[in-house]
């Protein structure tokens, strides 16, 4: 399940907008172990969205999930991964104040070895997407 540096707990009080680093597979293939994200706390949510969470069972874990549906006992929360586990499915929905904010965007940091003027051009082209709502290609594969 993707954990989430605590650096961004201190910040969240301060600005409306974070950075987290993502840890694990669960979110393949939206996100990457070591993406970097671009939250903004307290922002509204909806279905489809990628939010940032605090774990029903460890409330100092911080997790990425994409947020389903609203139910009745909160967010029903899963990863794009089905064979990484770590969501809704384990722990039930997620009460919403324990839902912290909401993704924007992801960016790849650039890589020890991207030195050259073209490495560092792709890089450039490719290292900063939105994260968007909806369904993944994974969930659609799924659901098949």
């Amino acid at each position: 399940m993707p954990e989430l540096s605590q650096e961004i707990e201190r910040g969240r009080a301060l600005l409306p907008f974070g950075v987290a680093e993502v840890t694990g597979p669960s979110m393949v293939p939206t996100l990457r172990h070591g993406d970097r994200l671009v939250v903004r706390w307290g922002a509204r949510i909806r279905p489809g969205d990628v939010v940032v969470l605090r774990h029903p069972f460890q409330q100092d874990l911080l997790v990425v999930k994409r947020a389903v549906e609203r139910r009745d006992g909160g967010w029903w929360v899963l990863g794009d991964n089905s064979y990484a586990g770590g969501d809704s499915t384990d722990y039930g929905a997620v009460p919403e104040d324990l839902v912290l904010g909401k993704v924007l965007f992801r960016y790849r940091p650039p890589k020890p070895d991207q030195r050259s003027p073209l490495a560092v051009a792709r890089w450039v082209l490719s290292a900063a997407r939105p994260v968007l709502s909806g369904r993944s290609a994974s969930r659609r594969l799924r659901a098949r």
